[in-house]
């Protein structure tokens, strides 16, 4: 990711454009059956761009062996043991990033690879996440996460253990810190990596670099969590380092910074040219780091593996509905109540439309005249269920045709909790029409958008960080030297 903030600046002249082109090796963004419904735009049309960052386990090369051990796992399917979600807003003033650990025992859907045409079945129980990837490749891992989050997906980024060390050998250091001297085995033990670090601020780059990004034993509580909160250290540092380091402004640097990126990335098909690359990377560089928040996915532990917890669900809630992570939201409506007076509620007309249905999913059947009863049981007693087949709108929506409907319109919008940022005006309908969206597939109270208050109580504030903050990893007992 922090690659592709400087990738799109180091082409020069046509040449060199289709050299980096052709270094550029895509994958299908999401093979699985099902996707998530689009965010609706913003009162200025912009919409929130969700990139999933994997790190692959892959030991199918010489190279990645010699750097990831484990010669058992020659010729077994590759894990994501790395999964982070990159929000950012949809104005672009802030980023959220969401680390899932590679543990947690999710139920993944079906998915077909692309390549082979071999179809993965859901699984009928809960596996571990990280096993996404070999059923068909990243696309699986995209589909998992738009079934867990309800989030859309927009792109992929993919980077193995190689991919790393040539990313970190051309940066040419990023700043880490250990409260203790530190050492990544501790006495005989195989377990852990070579990592050996002085208390303190080290600059690490290569082969270094992904010792860090691996270390889990030693740092912290030696567990997995320990293992993404040293990798969100690493990636806030990296965006700091890259801010200010005015090397980057060499021309040769550049280049080489383009050269290792387009070939230790693997992204979507989306992001296949150099062009889409600099595009997404113009809007990546938006945000300052002070409004970058970096946390892990609220989990409680199930033996030796971890499920998300209630707080999960409101945190994909809160990154849905565009929330920044950092409590800075402008969420409040700025809709101006109408100054039609409403009729009263058994007096307004309301037609009740189905719009469940998706471009992947068909309508929750009988979706209309469910809501209709809810409206009935409110008061709003000349609601009616539209009949005609249904349409597809991503959120619940209120039209009216007229100045003289607003109130109204307005008056079905607050006994349902809908809000009134949701309430148009339009000459598409003849009466005050209820719309049900896909936010709203079940159950009788709309949904509640999540505020800032929501989203900052489902964060665990010890794996939350600021990305301008440096902050030193906590080193264990007996992984000192």
């Amino acid at each position: 990711m922090l690659a592709v903030l400087v990738l799109g600046t180091a082409g020069a002249g046509y040449l060199w454009y289709r050299h980096l082109n052709g270094n550029i090796k895509t994958a299908d963004l999401n093979i699985g059956e099902h996707k998530a419904a689009k965010p609706t735009p913003n009162a200025a049309g912009q919409t929130p761009l969700n990139i999933l960052l994997i790190g692959s386990d892959d030991r199918n090369s010489k190279e990645n062996l010699r750097l990831g051990g484990h010669k058992a796992s020659v010729g077994a399917a590759p894990l994501a043991d790395v999964q982070m979600l990159l929000h950012l807003s949809a104005d672009r003033t802030n980023m959220s990033v969401v680390s899932m650990p590679r543990d947690n025992l999710v139920k993944l859907p079906k998915c077909t690879d692309p390549d082979s045409g071999k179809v993965y079945e859901a699984s009928v129980g809960r596996e571990m996440v990280n096993s996404s990837l070999g059923r068909g490749g990243p696309g699986c891992t995209v589909a998992t996460w738009e079934e867990i989050t309800g989030i859309h997906i927009d792109h992929f980024l993919m980077v193995d253990f190689a991919g790393v060390v040539e990313m970190a050998d051309a940066v040419g250091g990023v700043p880490v810190c250990v409260d203790a001297n530190f050492i990544g085995r501790r006495g005989g033990s195989g377990e852990g990596t070579d990592l050996k670090l002085k208390k303190g601020t080290t600059s690490v780059q290569g082969e270094q670099a992904l010792q860090w990004l691996r270390t889990r034993h030693g740092f912290e509580d030696g567990t997995d969590i320990a293992r993404s909160k040293g990798q969100h250290m690493y990636m806030s540092s990296m965006v700091r380092q890259l801010r200010k380091n005015a090397t980057f402004t060499h021309p040769n640097k550049l280049r080489m910074l383009a050269e290792k990126a387009t070939d230790a990335l693997k992204p979507d098909d989306g992001l296949n040219t150099i062009k889409k690359l600099y595009d997404l990377s113009n809007e990546l560089k938006k945000p300052e780091p002070d409004r970058i928040t970096m946390t892990t996915m609220p989990f409680r532990y199930v033996g030796a593996r971890v499920e998300q917890t209630p707080a999960a669900d409101t945190l994909w809630r809160a990154l849905r509905d565009d929330v920044a992570l950092d409590g800075k939201s402008k969420k409040k409506s700025t809709t101006k109540v109408s100054d039609d007076p409403a009729a009263a509620d058994d007096k307004i007309a309301v037609q009740v439309r189905n719009g469940t249905r998706t471009a992947t999913t068909v309508a929750v059947p009988g979706r209309a005249s469910q809501v209709r009863q809810v409206l009935i049981g409110k008061g709003f007693a000349r609601a009616v269920a539209d009949q005609s087949p249904s349409t597809a709108e991503d959120r619940t929506v209120i039209r009216f045709p007229s100045d003289d409907l607003e109130g109204d319109a307005q008056a079905v919008a607050k006994s349902l909790g809908i809000p009134l940022s949701s309430v148009k005006k339009t000459t598409d309908v003849s009466a005050v029409t209820l719309t049900v969206g896909a936010d709203w597939t079940t159950g009788t109270a709309y949904p509640k958008s999540a505020g800032d208050d929501d989203a900052d109580k489902a964060l665990d504030k010890n794996q939350t960080q600021n990305g301008a903050e440096a902050k030193c990893m906590h080193v264990q007992d007996g992984y000192t030297w």
